[in-house]
């Protein structure tokens, strides 16, 4: 006879058993225990052998829900699928989810791309700009993350104003659930429904000069320079070879052959991580031979005064261009790039790739690449020897047209 409500809350166990069961029917029945507990348990056979269920107890498990568990059960049975098993890997499953946090899988990515060789600073910044979304998503389970709670993450960081920082963040959340879903921890990406949620951030280019009578100026103004000798060296040289700063400031001695003036910027420093060779004009290497005394004891070219063994930090080159006077508006140590880049190409006396090539700016065809790289070395030397040459020129208030 199936059980009811008022015969659940009567039942008592007998004296002399230690339990009493009252069955609903189906398999389904209700254990009174002797110290008044009540218990749903469900039998059923599954490949010839008699098991049993637990599904809970009253009164937290209503017998409607019991009910409700015991054909589900059933329905699995006539599936062929033992609904014990299934239950066992549920609750490891949630187990296992409860472990894979966004903390942990944000530690797994950022070590995977340490093992991938990215540059010690593009690790940092990643890092930097995940810990933005530890606060709030770093202990909850990977699989419970939506689209809402990423895009309240974001809306935390735009409301500060820092439309650039959330548009990283989104990309970098990105990432965090693609490496989780390669690694069979999560089932999507919330972040591609959030395309186009957040601000779009105003694009503005690095501040630079490059009218040639102005960087003439700027240039006699880091020759009298009254900070630190090493500091001043490395805007001469930023000047002179046009390199991104990051690849200035962790340049080592041994990646310099002054005898064939040529520095080999190893790929794993590069941006598109690539060897770029850099061809030295003689005034690169006098400011090299300068620098020699000063820090040819230690691995790096600028090392860092905390500790040698990290170099100077692009801070220092930009606080030193405003020490000279010039405001973050008008120049930073990247705008020697679009100086140099700006004046070569206004002389008219070299091939755009070529000035391409030595920017190390990408090539997407690979066969391209290749041939510039080749085609282009000889025009290259020429280029940097008058491009030093100019920079004198400038330097001494000469005429701001290319000769």
């Amino acid at each position: 006879m199936p059980l009811t409500d008022a015969a659940i809350r009567a039942a008592k166990p007998k004296l002399d058993q230690k339990t009493t069961k009252l069955s609903d029917g189906g398999g389904l029945f209700l254990q009174v225990e002797r110290g008044g507990g009540r218990l749903w348990r469900l039998a059923y056979r599954f490949n010839g052998k008699q098991k049993l269920l637990a599904l809970g107890g009253w009164p937290a498990v209503s017998l409607k829900a019991a009910r409700s568990q015991r054909e589900e059960a059933k329905s699995l049975l006539a599936s062929g699928v033992d609904p014990g098993r299934r239950r066992k890997a549920e609750k490891l499953r949630v187990g296992i989810d409860a472990t894979n946090t966004f903390a942990l899988l944000t530690r797994e990515l950022i070590e995977k791309k340490r093992r991938e060789g990215k540059t010690p600073a593009t690790v940092e910044k990643n890092e930097w700009v995940l810990s933005l979304a530890l606060p709030i998503l770093g202990e909850r389970p990977i699989g419970e993350i939506g689209s809402p709670d990423v895009l309240a993450v974001l809306r935390k960081v735009e409301e500060r104003g820092r439309h650039e920082t959330a548009r990283r963040l989104r990309a970098l959340v990105g990432q965090v659930f693609r490496y989780a879903v390669a690694t069979g921890r999560a089932s999507g990406d919330p972040t591609v429904a959030l395309r186009g949620a957040i601000t779009a951030p105003v694009v503005r280019h690095r501040p630079a000069i490059t009218n040639a009578a102005d960087f003439g100026g700027l240039l006699r103004a880091i020759d009298g320079y009254g900070g630190d000798a090493g500091t001043r060296i490395a805007l001469q040289l930023l000047a002179l070879t046009f390199v991104r700063p990051g690849e200035l400031r962790n340049a080592a001695w041994p990646e310099f052959d002054l005898d064939v003036a040529v520095w080999i910027v190893p790929a794993a420093r590069m941006k598109m991580r690539r060897e770029h060779r850099i061809p030295l004009a003689p005034q690169a290497i006098k400011l090299l031979e300068e620098l020699r005394p000063l820090t040819s004891r230690y691995r790096l070219l600028f090392p860092g005064q905390r500790t040698t063994e990290r170099a100077i930090s692009e801070n220092t080159l930009n606080g030193a261009l405003r020490r000279l006077g010039y405001t973050q508006d008008q120049m930073t140590a990247h705008g020697f790039r679009a100086a140099a880049s700006s004046i070569l190409n206004e002389s008219g006396k070299f091939n755009p790739d070529a000035i391409e090539a030595q920017l190390a700016h990408q090539e997407a065809d690979a066969v391209r690449r290749a041939y510039k790289r080749a085609q282009y070395w000889d025009e290259r030397v020429r280029m940097m020897t008058w491009w030093a040459d100019r920079c004198d020129e400038l330097r001494r208030g000469g005429s701001a047209s290319a000769s």
